[in-house]
């Protein structure tokens, strides 16, 4: 979709500087956001693209103005009352007013912890042969998905080199929208910045961006 999460090439805010020494979490209601979210994850309440999707959804304002974790628990919160597994009411009460709702999978166990903070591949057998190679030019089409997608906003409309090939994945804009992994290739495209942002630009900096082939046509 398009929002203001799509911060790439914007003009504007600054430079990111990035402290020489930064702790995991700057205070404790941080790392409980993170095991709420990876508990709720193995639930297989959403997905990883609909957990995105989620704090892409959340307003300018909210946006610009929150932490890192304060967005993934505005949008938990989002999610559950989304899915009906709280109510406004409890939110604002801050317990359960009734018995719990059913999960799709079995609630988190301790000895099942580890096997959260690994990540399985998205890697899927290819349903056709890849459409490009390595070398090819391509173009990035200039879509406006109503929903989640990967592609970039600055690389929309503009001309690149394929520079790998990564294998066939789960596509996350449909993904997204619980059609499944509808596995498509997935490339490593090369532009230049000069293509990107115009004459203003490096003319020595290149930007490589992982586009799925549903993103690209021949340029």
């Amino acid at each position: 979709m398009n929002g203001l999460h799509d911060m790439g090439g914007m003009d504007g805010f600054g430079t990111v500087v990035a402290p020489a020494r930064e702790p995991p979490f700057h205070d404790v209601w941080e790392g409980r956001v993170m095991a709420i979210s990876r508990a709720l994850a193995a639930t297989g309440l959403w997905n990883i693209d609909q957990g995105r999707y989620g704090i892409e959804r959340l307003t300018p304002e909210i946006y610009l103005t929150s932490s890192y974790h304060r967005k993934w628990h505005l949008r938990t919160e989002a999610l559950l009352l989304e899915a009906g597994l709280i109510s406004a009411a409890e939110l604002a009460a801050g317990h359960a007013q009734g018995p719990a709702k059913p999960l799709p999978r079995v609630m988190l166990r301790p000895d099942k912890v580890p096997a959260t903070l690994v990540r399985g591949t998205y890697e899927r057998p290819a349903p056709a042969p890849a459409r490009f190679k390595a070398g090819a030019t391509v173009r990035a089409r200039n879509i406006h998905p109503a929903s989640h997608t990967r592609l970039p906003r600055y690389a929309r409309g503009r001309t690149g080199v394929v520079d790998r090939i990564y294998g066939c994945h789960v596509f996350p804009d449909s993904y997204v929208s619980g059609k499944g992994d509808d596995p498509q290739w997935l490339y490593a495209v090369r532009f230049e910045a000069c293509e990107l942002w115009g004459a203003d630009a490096d003319p020595t900096v290149t930007v490589l961006i992982d586009a799925f082939e549903p993103y690209l046509m021949s340029a």
